[in-house]
Formats: structure tokens, C-alpha cells, sequence
């Protein structure tokens, strides 16, 4: 079976015998098929990091992380999350047999949710985290302090925190570049505190591919879009996150300086884009690609937009964008946004009359 651990010699140093997998990595990458002719592009991917086994590409950091802990003997794992990298570590934490204690924040979808307790994770919500720049920066002073004091790791999906676990992440890019042998002009990626980002940007420069890594943020949340288009060189923490896109609700400047700083170094630029876009792309992915992701999924390709829309695209150039979670991780915004029709029960004859309508 091929995972993540494939590239190992991109990964931390962990015994084989301590390494754990439930299959993640090697996630498809699908050509456009309807969404990229309309926008004039000729080569437009979706990476779809939807179809690792949590339905997120958390699990490739939490692959490497509860790894790493059971190599060191650790037995319980105290961590934060918006959701998705609560449920990655809560199935790896289960399968390897640790305690898994989750901070989570303050209106984290219950789909999500659900899916940690499912897996056995102890779940604490704390009112204004994640949306407070000051109470979120002060709950993760909180958590360092007591993992720090236990010798236990805290892991947030971030550099600043967890920089040897995000390693796992930025198998991603090695997964594209084999995929795509030809190479990749361009790569959109959804930021909330810029770790994904910035993991895509250290596999770039270290694979010297050359590829423009693009970072795409909510209005709500512009913590480091605005500030890479703009020619600064730090990110700005915002007041509170008012976007409705779950996942990327993080207030806090986290890995934004360094994500502007190798963006620029890679000819990337910012895109900030509104949620009505992002979730108008997540009904079009589901309705002309197949695809069905959550919000946070649909913000990379928002992005695209908006770079057609500034001529920062050309027709010809191959174009990947990363699809990072499953719709299932959200049903909650599918029944506030998309107006689904109520399911009718009918009768047999009924069924057939509707069904000649189509024919």
C-alpha cells in the first residue's frame, strides 16, 4: 500500500516499526472536465485531499505526528482544531491506542465534531476561540504551557508549532509533480493561519519545480492574502474572523509571515475572495465535476477566478487546485446555503409519470 510514507526521506526520521497509516496520501488528481473550459483555461486539475481516509489532507500531518508519539512512548494527545485536524487526530490517536483530548473551536461543524467523538476524542468547545484573535492566541499559550510542562507535543497543524509533522503535508506537492511529469505553472491553496500553504511553498523551493504557489483567503478572514499582494512583509492578525468557511476561522497570525515570504520568493500573489463565491464554487464542483467538497474545499478555486479576472492566468498554463476536504464534513452549510428542495414521497405511479417527463 502506498501512503506518505513513501517519501521518507522527505519525513521526519521514525523507526518502521512505530510509523502508522490508515491509507492516506496518493489522492487523485482529476482534469477538469466542465469548470476549467468555462473559465478559458485548457489544463485545470482539483486535487482532491477530500478522499484521505478522514476525508481531509490533516491526515497526512497526523500520520507523522501520532507516529512520532508512539515512537516516543506518548500516550495521550492534547490538541486544538476548527475540525478537521481534530478528526485526523482522533482516528490515528484510536488506532494507535492514545488518549485523544481535543480544543476545539467555538462553532466547529457538528458534522465534524460528531466524527471526533465517534473516533473517542474527549471534546472541549471554548466560546470565542478561533474567531478572537486575543482568546485564541491565549488558549494556545494555555495548551503550550501544558504540554510543554508534560513533554507532550501540541498539535496544531502549523510550523510554529508542529513544523516536523507538517512534513506529512507537504507530500502533496511530490504526489502533484509525479502526476504531472510535464510540471505545474500554477497552485491555489486555501489559507486560514497559512500552514498548508506555506508546507506547499517548502515542497516547491525544496523540489526547485518552480511552481507559483497562490494564497486564497476568505474576505472574513485576510490575515495574509492582502498583505502578500500589497508588498508586505507581515501578515496582520484580524479582530475576529467573520467568515462563514469553516476551517479557515483563524483570526491569529500563525505561519503568515513566512507564507508571504515564499510565496514572493516563488512569484505567488494573495486572493481574497467572499463567501457567496466560495460556496457558488462548491455547488458548480459538485454539479459540473462531480466533486463534493466543503466550503473550505471551494475557496482555491474562488481564487482562480479572481486571478482570470486580473489576467493573472494564461489559457495554456497547468493549473492545479486543492480540493481539502469532503462536503460530508459540513452537511450543516449544505442545508443553510444551497436551498435543496424537500424529498417528496410518491406514489408508484407517480414515480413513473415523472420519470417519462425525462424521457
Amino acid at each position: 500500500m502506498k501512503t506518505i510514507w513513501k517519501y521518507e526521506s522527505f519525513l521526519p526520521d521514525v523507526s518502521e516499526q512505530y510509523r502508522l497509516s490508515l491509507g492516506e496520501g496518493q489522492t487523485p488528481l482529476v482534469k477538469s472536465g466542465f469548470i476549467g473550459k468555462a473559465l478559458g483555461l485548457n489544463n485545470l486539475y482539483f486535487k482532491l485531499e477530500s478522499l484521505n481516509p478522514t476525508g481531509s489532507y490533516k491526515d497526512r500531518f497526523a500520520a507523522v505526528l501520532v507516529s512520532q508519539m508512539r515512537a516516543a512512548g506518548q500516550k495521550v494527545c492534547i490538541a486544538t482544531s476548527s475540525g478537521n485536524t481534530g478528526a485526523a487526530l482522533s482516528a490515528y490517536c484510536a488506532a494507535a491506542g492514545i488518549t485523544c483530548m481535543l480544543v476545539v473551536v467555538d462553532g466547529a461543524p457538528e458534522s465534524k465534531v460528531k466524527q471526533m467523538q465517534l473516533y473517542g476524542a474527549q471534546i472541549l468547545m471554548v466560546k470565542d476561540f478561533g474567531k478572537n484573535a486575543e482568546i485564541t492566541s491565549r488558549v494556545f499559550d494555555d495548551l503550550e504551557k501544558i504540554c510543554s510542562s508534560r513533554q507532550l507535543p501540541l498539535p496544531i497543524s502549523a510550523y510554529r508549532y508542529c513544523s516536523s509533522a507538517m512534513q506529512g503535508v507537504e507530500t502533496i506537492v511530490y504526489e502533484i509533480l509525479e502526476m504531472l511529469p510535464d510540471g505545474v505553472d500554477q497552485l491555489f491553496v486555501p489559507a486560514g493561519g497559512g500552514g498548508l500553504t506555506l508546507a506547499m511553498t517548502k515542497a516547491v523551493l525544496s523540489s526547485s519545480s518552480g511552481i507559483k504557489v497562490n494564497c486564497v483567503q476568505p474576505e472574513g478572514n485576510d490575515t495574509i492574502a492582502s498583505a502578500l499582494r500589497n508588498g508586505k512583509i507581515h501578515a496582520a492578525a484580524v479582530s475576529a474572523s467573520i467568515t462563514v468557511v469553516s476551517g479557515l476561522q483563524v483570526a491569529s497570525v500563525i505561519d503568515g509571515d513566512q507564507v508571504i515570504e515564499n510565496c514572493r520568493k516563488l512569484g505567488g500573489n494573495g486572493y481574497v475572495v467572499n463567501d457567496a463565491d466560495v460556496f457558488k464554487w462548491e455547488k458548480m464542483l459538485a454539479r459540473k465535476e462531480g466533486i463534493f467538497c466543503e466550503p473550505a474545499g471551494a475557496v482555491a478555486l474562488a481564487g482562480l477566478e479572481e486571478a482570470i479576472a486580473r489576467k493573472e492566468i494564461g489559457k495554456d498554463e497547468t493549473v492545479v487546485c486543492l480540493v481539502t476536504g469532503s462536503g460530508f464534513k459540513d452537511m450543516m452549510s449544505v442545508d443553510r446555503h444551497f436551498d435543496l428542495p424537500e424529498v417528496e414521497t410518491l406514489n408508484r405511479q407517480d414515480c413513473i409519470s415523472t420519470l417519462e417527463q425525462y424521457l
